[in-house]
């Protein structure tokens, strides 16, 4: 719930601060501890990092400083649930349950909801360590417990599968110093297990990456590497650590949860220098796919990993909506191609885009669809609205382009061709579709309501062009022109569908300056009474 309600509420601002924070190491690490301290999970900002490096925002280097700074971060988060906080559980629940009200803003419900599952989670600690008091009377208990002392690397894969089922080596760790706290376990051996915790952690973020992409595995890979030696380097110092740990606290669970801090502190003041290396030998291990960098039939931006962060999610969609008009845009001027230069070697592959086209509709839909199921703001709704009717016109554009670059094919099959006149209208024609595309396109990134305005303006000059063209090609058949006469059936589906695709470019512009309020609600005259 913290989790959720943080990323909800401050996804965008989230993503901001580690886009202006990773211009060197030292900043890119302070943002790490600074973001997971929010989202209150090593794993959620691994999971956040993976998919800025997937999608290039982030390069491999700063992402793993910025990783070293989430495990650091969250050792700070358990050394704040380490005191005894009794009664803030409930004050936290009951602020969190005033804030998630309906009539609140929805990031005011979000901020709500993370308040309410912290306090969930300090009850959650409390609660763990009363149950635990019984249990240091348990016989069975005790000689498991034993038996794991003596089984250093048992005891940490033990602890890793519980993390890894948890999801949150935080809450392991709160586990172990419940336990060291109740005299259920010994303090080396909560040491072996908080390094069990720190390893577990490492698991679901790879798991979560393995499909993601080369980039993003990169980073969750990396920083496994870095917990995988750090505990490798910390196991035999295990015995001799303690009176050290002693001086800053000889309370058990203060012991554990200081031990969890150093760990992950040792290992920054390692890795940090040396990431740069650490970024070069995962960038070999796991080298680019070829076919993975060509795959332009598949979503390239649609990250699943930002669904349930509305602001992010969009942003995502947007970019690859983007790439879908690029797509409609190589087919527009695939027309102007046939009809300039009568070649028809690539009207084929022209064709196919359409199935592209299809698919990256699908696939934006559904994305944008399940992102709107989510509490979102008005301005989110609105975006979310925008989003599905510019594709849905984009994929009308391309069945369109698609018919017209099959009749031009069967066209030059026949031998026919235009009249010069004619062939030169339907260029002019084409080529403003290809501008006022790339107009579109610039409406609907920025929502700029000037270059709105020149779209709508834009549209009835080409109704009228197109309207001059008909008369045109209507004068040439009354002169008995054979070239017109032979093309006249395909002349005008062709200034048909172009008009019809100028249309569907232009729709974008009607929520921008409806949202501007300088649209008329009506352009019908009232009915005389």
């Amino acid at each position: 719930m913290v989790r959720t309600g943080i990323i909800r509420a401050f996804g965008g601002e989230l993503q901001r601060i580690i886009g202006r924070a990773v211009s060197n190491r030292l900043s890119a690490f302070v943002s790490g501890i600074f973001v997971t301290l929010i989202v209150q999970s090593s794993t959620a900002t691994a999971l956040i990092i993976s998919s800025f490096a997937s999608r290039g925002v982030i390069a491999l280097t700063a992402a793993l400083a910025v990783m070293l700074g989430a495990d650091v971060g969250t050792t700070v988060v358990a050394q704040i649930l380490s005191f005894d906080l009794s009664i803030l559980p409930f004050i936290l629940a009951a602020t969190g349950l005033v804030l998630h009200g309906k009539n609140r803003s929805s990031r005011t419900r979000q901020i709500g909801r993370s308040v309410f599952g912290l306090g969930l989670m300090l009850l959650a600690l409390s609660l763990i360590v009363q149950t635990s008091e019984p249990l240091r009377d348990s016989g069975m208990l005790a000689e498991l417990f034993s038996s794991l002392t003596d089984e250093p690397l048992i005891a940490i894969l033990l602890a890793a599968i519980l993390t890894w089922v948890a999801h949150s080596s935080l809450a392991i760790v709160l586990l172990v110093m419940s336990f060291a706290l109740g005299g259920i376990i010994t303090i080396d051996l909560a040491f072996m297990l908080v390094l069990g915790a720190n390893l577990g952690g490492t698991i679901p973020p790879i798991m979560a990456t393995l499909t993601e992409g080369d980039l993003a595995r990169r980073v969750t890979f990396g920083n496994a590497s870095f917990k995988v030696i750090g505990v490798v380097l910390m196991l035999p110092f295990i015995g001799v650590i303690q009176p050290y740990l002693a001086n800053f606290g000889e309370n058990p669970a203060r012991m554990v949860v200081n031990f969890h801090t150093a760990f992950n502190l040792g290992l920054a003041i390692i890795f940090l220098p040396v990431v740069h290396i650490a970024g070069n030998i995962w960038t070999k291990l796991i080298a680019s796919s070829p076919l993975q960098d060509n795959d332009d039939d598949q979503p390239r931006f649609l990250d699943e990993n930002a669904v349930n962060t509305p602001v992010l999610g969009l942003a995502c969609a947007t970019r690859e909506v983007a790439r879908m008009a690029e797509v409609v845009d190589q087919m527009l001027r695939g027309v102007t191609d046939c009809l300039e230069n009568d070649d028809y070697t690539k009207v084929d592959d022209l064709i196919e885009l359409d199935d592209r086209v299809d698919m990256l509709y699908d696939e934006i839909k559904s994305y944008v669809t399940r992102i709107s199921r989510l509490e979102i703001d008005p301005p989110e709704s609105n975006r979310v609205v925008e989003i599905l009717m510019f594709t849905t016109n984009l994929e009308h554009m391309a069945d369109i382009a698609e018919s017209l670059l099959g009749a031009l094919e069967k066209r030059s099959k026949m031998e026919v061709g235009f009249s010069k006149e004619g062939l030169a209208d339907l260029l002019t024609l084409n080529k403003r579709l290809t501008t006022n595309l790339t107009l579109a396109i610039s409406v609907f990134m920025s929502g700029d309501v000037q270059i709105a305005r020149q779209l709508i303006k834009d549209k009835t000059r080409v109704n009228k062009m197109q309207n001059s063209f008909v008369q045109a090609h209507l004068e040439r058949l009354k002169e008995g022109r054979m070239e017109s006469l032979t093309t006249s059936s395909l002349h005008m589906d062709i200034l048909r569908d172009q008009r019809r695709i100028h249309s569907h470019i232009t729709a974008v512009a009607y929520p921008v300056l409806e949202q501007a309020g300088v649209l008329r609600k009506s352009r019908l005259k009232k009915t005389p009474i």
